[in-house]
């Protein structure tokens, strides 16, 4: 059986202009997975201001849903879709993906949703460079005239390659920190014993495969024991 996290996003200004409120978007996406025989086995809510741009509980809907191997469903994908951030992450992530009133959007719509908003930057970006272009041409002194050859520097050669490398790891080694930390604290200490009860909780590895001591043991060293 599929599993799925859950995500849905509310404030009061967006409730009253498009009637989609929290209870209307938990009755679509448990709608659709009765109808596919999905179980959810988390749900996550964002209340979000007028002013605030960063989605915490989109962010901890993603990690759940990539340390569990489930899909991430969503009540609307027009909620969510003109969010960059939230494309771009996505794809990182490498997360399932559905949305209830869209459930054909899968991660090749995505894909494209992500082509978009990256063409959208690009002509922005393109804007932004005319413009400093012009400035320049007014005798106008823009930025350190140090800062590209440094960034070229540390950018060159297989260093930066073997850092990104490490860096993805580490990044993904700290999805799993706050459940490794609560598997302790509920009494599995032992290397074994915290891949038996990672393996009971759903967790899966960052390949999708069940744990073992070894794969707890590298696990434990990238989050520094």
């Amino acid at each position: 059986m599929c599993r799925v996290v859950a995500y849905y996003r509310v404030s009061t200004e967006e409730q009253g202009r498009s009637g989609l409120g929290l209870e209307a978007q938990r009755q679509a996406v448990s709608a659709l997975c009765q109808q596919r025989g999905w179980d959810i086995v988390a749900e996550f809510t964002e209340v979000e201001s007028g002013k605030r741009d960063d989605r915490p509980q989109l962010a901890a809907a993603m990690k759940r849903a990539k340390v569990t191997g489930a899909r991430l469903v969503i009540a609307k994908l027009d909620r969510l879709s003109r969010n960059v951030a939230f494309l771009a992450a996505l794809q990182d992530s490498g997360t399932k993906f559905t949305a209830a009133d869209m459930p054909e959007a899968d991660e090749f719509t995505i894909h494209i949703l992500a082509a978009v908003a990256q063409r959208e930057r690009k002509l922005a970006s393109d804007r932004t460079k005319a413009a400093l272009a012009a400035a320049k041409a007014r005798g106008v002194k823009l930025g350190n005239p140090n800062g590209a050859a440094a960034i070229r520097r540390a950018a060159k050669g297989t260093t930066a390659a073997i850092d990104a490398v490490r860096a993805n790891a580490a990044s993904r080694a700290a999805d799993y920190a706050e459940t490794i930390t609560d598997v302790r604290a509920s009494g599995a200490t032992s290397l074994a014993a915290i891949a038996k009860e990672l393996n009971t909780r759903g967790i899966v590895t960052a390949r999708g495969g069940s744990w073992h001591p070894s794969s707890v043991r590298n696990l434990l060293r990238r989050l520094g024991g």
